[in-house]
C-alpha cells in the first residue's frame, strides 16, 4: 500500500534470520460489524504492526479489543489511547503543538478547513513523488525488463500507471475546485483580489496535468521497447517531475501566504462546520470511491487526524461510507 498502511516490505536480502521467525502480534476485535465505532478502530489498526482478527458480534454493544491478557472496552478514544501505548510506532495521535511546530502558525484558533487543506497537500505531494519514482523505474527498464511481477507485462504496467495517475488527477482537480469555490471565496470576501495569483497558478497547472494523461494513453499503444517508446517514457518522467515541483512550490506559497490569513476571518463553529461540508460536497469522488487512494498518501497520524476532522463535523452517513471503503 502507500506510506500509511504499515511499513514497506523488505527484500529477502534485507531480512535478518531472526526476523524470519517473527510474526506480527495478533489482536482480536469484537463488535457490531456495522458500528461506526467498530469501523473506526479497524481503520486505526490498519496503521499498526499487528494482525487483526475481527469477530463480528452483536453481543458486544461496544467494541472490545483483546491482546494477550488485556481486555479493553470503552470509547473509541480509550481504545486508540491503549493502542498507542502498546504499539507506539507509528503514533496515531497528533496534537496542536506538534502541528504548530511543523507548520509554524497552526494552533487551536486555526480554522478547521486549513488543517484539511494542508493534509490534502501532503497526500497529493506524496502521490506525485510516487508517480515520478514509478515513471523513472519504467524509463530505466524501457520495456526490456519487467518490474514488480504484480504489475504484469510492460503494457499492463502502463495501464495500471495510467489508472493511478487518473485517480490522482481527479483528486487534484477536486482539490483545486474546492479551494477556488470554498476557501478562496471566504478570503476574497474579506479582501478582493487576494487569491488572484493562486487561481492563475491553478490555470497554468491544468494543461500540464491533462497533457500527462494523454501522453500515458499514447505510450499505452506504442511498441514496447522501441526507441520511440523509450523516449516517450523519458519525456513522461520529465513532465511529471515538472508537475511535482510546480505543485510543491504552489502548495508552499499557499501555506505561507494565504492559509494563515484564514484565522482573520474568525469563522465560528457553525460556520466552520458548514465550510467543511461544502468542501466534501465539492470533493465528492475524493471522499467516496477514491478515499482509500487519498488516505494512502498520508502518514498514520495525519490520516487519523484527517479522518477525525471530517467525522466530527460532517454528515454521519457519508463518513460511515468512507469508513467501510477503508476497512471492508
Amino acid at each position: 500500500m502507500g506510506n500509511c498502511f504499515g511499513t514497506a516490505k523488505k527484500s529477502a536480502a534485507e531480512i535478518a534470520p531472526s526476523e524470519l521467525i517473527k510474526s506480527p502480534p495478533v489482536i482480536k476485535l469484537y463488535g457490531p460489524p456495522n458500528s461506526f465505532a467498530t469501523s473506526h478502530i479497524r481503520l486505526a489498526l490498519l496503521y499498526k504492526p499487528v494482525t487483526l482478527h475481527f469477530v463480528p458480534s452483536d453481543t458486544h454493544p461496544n467494541p472490545t479489543l483483546i491482546y494477550k491478557s488485556d481486555v479493553v472496552s470503552g470509547s473509541v478514544e480509550d481504545i486508540l489511547r491503549y493502542l498507542d501505548a502498546k504499539f507506539p510506532d507509528p503514533p496515531l495521535s497528533v496534537t496542536n503543538n506538534t502541528a504548530s511546530s511543523i507548520w509554524g502558525w497552526c494552533g487551536e484558533t486555526t480554522p478547521l478547513v486549513v488543517w484539511v487543506v494542508v493534509l490534502q497537500h501532503r497526500s497529493i505531494n506524496w502521490h506525485l513523488e510516487r508517480m515520478v519514482k514509478w515513471a523513472e523505474d519504467m524509463a530505466a527498464r524501457g520495456g526490456n525488463a519487467r518490474g514488480d511481477p504484480s504489475m504484469g507485462s510492460p503494457r499492463m504496467e502502463v495501464k495500471k500507471f495510467g489508472k493511478s495517475y487518473s485517480q490522482l488527477l481527479q483528486v487534484m482537480l477536486e482539490h483545486a475546485q474546492m479551494e477556488e469555490t470554498v476557501l478562496f471565496q471566504i478570503l476574497e470576501s474579506a479582501d478582493r483580489g487576494l487569491c488572484k495569483s493562486a487561481n492563475e497558478e491553478h490555470g497554468r497547472h491544468l494543461p500540464i496535468m491533462n497533457g500527462i494523461k494523454e501522453e500515458i494513453k499514447t505510450i499505452g499503444v506504442m511498441n514496447v521497447g522501441s526507441p520511440d517508446y523509450q523516449e516517450a517514457l523519458v519525456n513522461l518522467t520529465s513532465r511529471l517531475k515538472r508537475l511535482k515541483e510546480n505543485c510543491r512550490k504552489h502548495f508552499e506559497e499557499e501555506e505561507r501566504e494565504l492559509l494563515p490569513l484564514m484565522e482573520a476571518t474568525e469563522l465560528n463553529k457553525p460556520q466552520q462546520e458548514k465550510v467543511l461540508q461544502q468542501s466534501l460536497d465539492v470533493m465528492r469522488e475524493t471522499h467516496s470511491h477514491l478515499f482509500r487512494f487519498f488516505m494512502e498518501g498520508l502518514r498514520p497520524h495525519d490520516a487519523m487526524h484527517y479522518f477525525d476532522l471530517i467525522k466530527r463535523y460532517c454528515d454521519n452517513v457519508r463518513v460511515s461510507l468512507m469508513l467501510h471503503m477503508m476497512v471492508d
